[in-house]
């Protein structure tokens, strides 16, 4: 009888927990177990170690089909209240203790202790204004007001006041929330699923629909998610140079009014990070790493959010390094990062990382980019599915250029016929014809190489480069590759030329291309 259909949830829970919090997690069960007889703290054991088999004998005959998973179901709910409790005490301290004052005032007050209990809803009242927390608030004004007739003292119309603006931060939240959720979804349509929308119209009709205002936008979390839509605009050819100018006004704005404020650290520390990417993306790498300084102070005084940004924030760090001429410092920080791997670090960070370094392998010659890109070491269709259609179309892209580079130009020329075949039809429905006449290039000079030195090819390969989306560092260094060919030139020299050359800040693109 097969018992473990299932059980990836619980899996999943467990591989969530470190070794000391296993250690924990089973003195937790142990305490809670009333009888001697209760199997949980064994199937723990058995999940944690994936003995398929012994999970399988645990009941071995199969009119306890019922009882092993009532057994798995309470192991579960312990799992969950277990990590439930952890997170409130490790990560979400603020919030935790702004919900343990709103519960114990609301005791106390319904018990006629006024007194505390208005004490209690007063420290309740500070953190709700200093996260910005307005649903939270709200409920801590409506208990204030339920309770008014308990404070002799109180200044209703004050109270009155600081309710109805509070519902209106509330609203426009609201707003926000369901315009994000919407457009969020929309996206991972287009991610994951490859489904093709005008993203530019959706996001007018939703804010039309939605009525937002630019008022609506002055916070952390809004500006947060004003920046998370502007990135996926780059997945899908966008262009979001307005939207940067926009974002660091509405920043240093945010910055003035709230100066030192702790409140919305993530939000705090996703604005910074998605500032320094768009920096690097115009090629501002003074910038770009000013607001990664910006993002270690804020991890220095925060260190439970450090394991959420640490891999990102490096990635950023190795790309400024890297395209500011500084490969070797570049490798170092991504050597670092990837030598930090730990169980509970993000599959697409890690990926990133990994991504990150056969790039730089690539450009600079090494074939250690053959090992590394093998590393990945998923189908395609796994990848788009975990990772997105337009995360593994680049990581194809990269690999063509490996296999030209360091393997034969076979395999190269096998695997661009896979790649447009698998992708052709999707690339045309998002108008990223562009990728597909790189492809087509590449392809020619597979077949023959010696067609690099036809100046008709040439030309089409420097009409790429006219093409303002293809200053992009990402695009430039793709395109690059091929003229590093007739040139006999070191392909990441000449990326670097080719950045010093070209003057201005350009449009920022984070396409298809993009690493």
């Amino acid at each position: 009888m097969k018992y473990i259909k299932g059980m990836d949830a619980i899996s999943d829970l467990v591989n969530l927990l470190n070794d000391t919090e296993r250690i924990d997690f089973r003195a937790y069960l142990k305490k809670k177990n009333k009888r001697h007889d209760v199997k949980n703290v064994r199937l723990f054991d058995l999940i944690e170690t994936d003995d398929i088999n012994a999970i399988n004998k645990l009941y071995k005959s199969a009119k306890n089909r019922d009882s092993y998973h009532a057994l798995r179901k309470r192991l579960q709910e312990n799992l969950l209240s277990f990590i439930s409790q952890k997170v409130f005490e490790k990560h979400q301290h603020a919030d935790y203790e702004l919900l343990r004052l709103l519960v114990v005032s609301r005791y106390l007050l319904e018990n006629n202790l006024a007194r505390l209990g208005f004490r209690c809803l007063d420290r309740a009242e500070g953190i709700a204004e200093n996260q910005e927390s307005f649903s939270v608030l709200q409920e801590i004004l409506m208990l204030r007001l339920q309770f008014a007739h308990l404070d002799e003292n109180l200044d209703l119309e004050n109270l009155s006041s600081r309710f109805l603006l509070n519902q209106g931060h509330l609203i426009r939240e609201s707003k926000m929330q369901l315009a994000y959720a919407f457009i969020r979804r929309e996206l991972n349509e287009i991610q994951l699923k490859g489904k093709v929308i005008d993203l530019t119209k959706l996001i007018e009709e939703v804010i039309r629909r939605y009525k937002i205002a630019v008022v609506d936008f002055m916070s952390y979390k809004s500006l947060y998610h004003i920046l998370f839509i502007a990135n996926e605009y780059a997945h899908i050819n966008q262009n979001f140079g307005l939207v940067e100018k926009y974002v660091r006004k509405s920043y240093q704005i945010i910055e003035s009014q709230m100066g030192d404020s702790t409140g919305q650290v993530y939000y705090r520390l996703y604005v910074l990070y998605y500032l320094a990417n768009f920096n690097l993306r115009s090629r501002d790498f003074q910038k770009s790493l000013s607001y990664l300084e910006s993002m270690d102070l804020l991890l220095g005084e925060h260190k439970d959010f450090h394991g959420q940004f640490y891999y990102r924030k490096q990635l950023l760090l190795a790309l400024n390094l890297h395209f500011s001429g500084e490969a070797e410092q570049a490798n170092e920080v991504l050597d670092a990062a990837l030598a930090m791997k730990s169980a509970k670090a993000k599959l697409e960070d890690y990926y990133d990382l990994q991504l990150c370094k056969v790039m730089f392998q690539a450009q600079r010659g090494d074939r250690k980019c053959l090992s590394g890109i093998a590393m990945i070491n998923h189908s395609d269709t796994w990848l788009e599915k975990k990772l997105g259609m337009l995360w593994t179309i680049r990581k194809s892209l990269l690999e063509i250029l490996i296999y030209a580079d360091f393997s034969s130009m076979d395999l190269a020329s096998a695997r661009i016929k896979s790649f447009r075949r698998r992708y052709r039809k999707y690339l045309i429905q998002t108008h990223e014809e562009k990728v597909l006449d790189y492809v087509s290039l590449l392809e020619k000079y597979f077949v023959n190489p010696a067609i690099l030195h036809n100046k008709s090819f040439q030309s089409r390969v420097i009409k790429l480069l006219e093409l303002e989306e293809n200053r992009d560092l990402f695009n430039l260094s793709f395109i690059t590759w091929i003229i590093a060919k007739w040139e006999k030139a070191d392909s990441y020299e000449l990326t670097l030329k080719y950045l010093e050359d070209q003057s201005g800040i350009f449009t920022d693109k984070n396409d298809v291309m993009a690493g």
